[in-house]
């Protein structure tokens, strides 16, 4: 970052003369030359003067004999490390024996001129000090830059430190429930009441699991510009409906009261909805998580003219005044204490305000205080309803899903049986292997519309099978699906290049393999 340039009254030359004719003269002269003077009365005055910024001081030898000079030289001993300020005394040759030498050895940055000097001496003396005085305060900035930076850098490492063991915590949070359920469930018949409760547990505890992971890869591509919005016509009331019903569970857990209030006339926007709707169950489940049981949430939707705005107000713990600023900061958190710990990453509210920007909208948070509730406030452009008639419904009618045959490839037999369980359950044929290798021969006899494929598995892994199956022309019909927990672009590019058709990072949720099969 560039260095600042120093302010005028950082680069003022102060002067005391002998006579206050000598100091209107020498000011006058180096004016001339573009140097701003300030003449003092005298060096206490001189001394005063220095607060308010310094380019460089000229005095003549009279002014070292003032009694006023011994809290001069203490003042600019207290100078800051950066700061050493050029100091110009004009004195006659043959009295400089006669200086008194504890006052020269205590100033750092002398220089002598003799009296009476040349108007150019003086004039190139002076600028000479203030061109070093300017590399002074180019040091000064340079080291404030540095000292922010690097106190952007413990903040960023304490956040980081603090994120890892959140992130830990919140990891083993579902982890413990889903490890005793599964040891429960081996000791319990299957098809008990109890057994049923289990699983719908670590049903549960998976989704939790998957959301915080859902999460960090959503802030991870928006921040490398990689989340493509499917924009289209959307009423934000329906966009409200389908939030509520994603956070039903976490209101009623906690007993609040939902209100909500919504124009009788559609509100449109152009955006993305399941995003839009993302955006509004993040808000509405911060404001659950942080309202304490019993409490209420209200949903306030309006448009005024071009603009449509939406509210979610709570009475719960509210935000205190320094945090209000920072709440949308990734990984932050209002209250880190146990006793009013609410689990989560702290990136919820990021990612709220990153979707809000990429839809040309914004997000604030307004509170009383601690214990006074919270407001958070969407704004959006509103479209007119002939123009949201222009651009189609937001989601298409949904079309009779062909019953497919379905090859899964992994070396995870848990993750392939899984698949294949959730794949006949809706209607298609699962056939599992296990091996890539085996995988080969499976295609001919089993003959798969479509081929979900993990990449790492140990002897033929994904690439592999995917090129010997696109080097055989009968099956050059097959859709290919990569199933891995390689997500990058360079992976997904690698993917494609072997011969893939689709590209879905696991662990993917069957809403997203529903899709992709429903497109087929």
């Amino acid at each position: 970052m560039a260095a600042e340039l120093p302010s005028r009254d950082e680069e003022r030359l102060l002067l005391v003369a002998p006579t206050r004719r000598d100091a209107e003269v020498s000011a006058q002269l180096l004016a001339e030359v573009g140097v701003r003077c300030v003449v003092c009365r005298d060096l206490r005055a001189l001394t005063a003067a220095l607060g308010a910024g310094v380019g460089a001081v000229l005095l003549t030898d009279s002014a070292l004999a003032d009694p006023a000079i011994e809290a001069f030289v203490d003042t600019l001993a207290r100078q800051p490390a950066w700061s050493d300020v050029p100091v110009l005394v004009m004195t006659r040759a043959r009295e400089v024996p006669a200086l008194p030498e504890p006052v020269l050895q205590r100033l750092t940055n002398l220089t002598l001129l003799d009296r009476p000097a040349s108007l150019r001496a003086m004039t190139s003396a002076v600028q000479s000090a203030l061109r070093a005085r300017r590399r002074q305060y180019q040091l000064r900035d340079q080291i404030g830059e540095q000292m922010k930076a690097e106190q952007a850098l413990r903040d960023s490492e304490r956040r980081k430190d603090e994120f890892l063991a959140t992130l830990a915590h919140e990891l083993r949070n579902p982890l413990a429930p889903i490890r005793m359920g599964v040891d429960a469930l081996a000791r319990i018949p299957g098809d008990s009441a109890q057994a049923l409760r289990l699983r719908e547990m670590m049903a549960r505890q998976v989704g939790q699991l998957v959301k915080l992971i859902d999460e960090l890869l959503d802030l991870s591509r928006i921040a490398t510009g990689k989340v493509v919005l499917r924009r289209v016509s959307v009423d934000l009331r329906t966009v409200i409906a389908s939030a509520l019903e994603a956070c039903q569970p976490a209101l009623e857990a906690a007993r609040h009261e939902v209100r909500v209030e919504l124009p009788p006339q559609p509100v449109w926007v152009h955006g993305d909805p399941s995003r839009l709707a993302q955006v509004v169950s993040n808000l509405v489940n911060n404001a659950a998580k942080y309202t304490p049981a019993g409490g209420h949430v209200r949903i306030e939707l309006a448009q005024v003219q071009r603009e449509a705005t939406l509210r979610v107000v709570d009475d719960g713990m509210g935000i205190p005044a320094e945090m209000v600023g920072r709440v949308f900061d990734m990984f932050t958190q209002v209250d880190r204490t146990l006793d009013r710990a609410q689990g989560g990453l702290g990136i919820g509210l990021a990612l709220v305000r990153s979707l809000m920007e990429l839809h040309g909208g914004s997000v604030r948070a307004d509170s009383d205080g601690l214990d006074r509730g919270s407001v958070f406030t969407l704004t959006l452009p509103a479209i007119a309803a002939e123009a949201a008639a222009d651009c189609g419904p937001g989601a298409p009618e949904a079309a009779e899903r062909r019953r497919l045959r379905v090859l899964v490839v992994d070396d995870n037999v848990d993750a392939a049986d899984a698949l294949a369980i959730q794949l006949a359950g809706n209607g298609h044929t699962p056939h599992t292997v296990y091996r890539g290798v085996d995988a080969l021969s499976a295609v001919d006899t089993f003959a798969p519309h479509v081929v979900f494929c993990d990449i790492g598995m140990p002897g033929m892994d994904g690439h592999e099978l995917a090129s010997r199956l696109r080097a055989d022309p009968r099956h050059a019909g097959k859709v290919l699906v990569a199933l891995t927990g390689w997500g990058s672009d360079e992976d997904k590019r690698r993917t494609q290049r072997s011969g893939f058709d689709h590209h879905l990072v696991k662990p993917a949720s069957w809403q997203a393999v529903e899709e992709l099969l429903a497109t087929l």
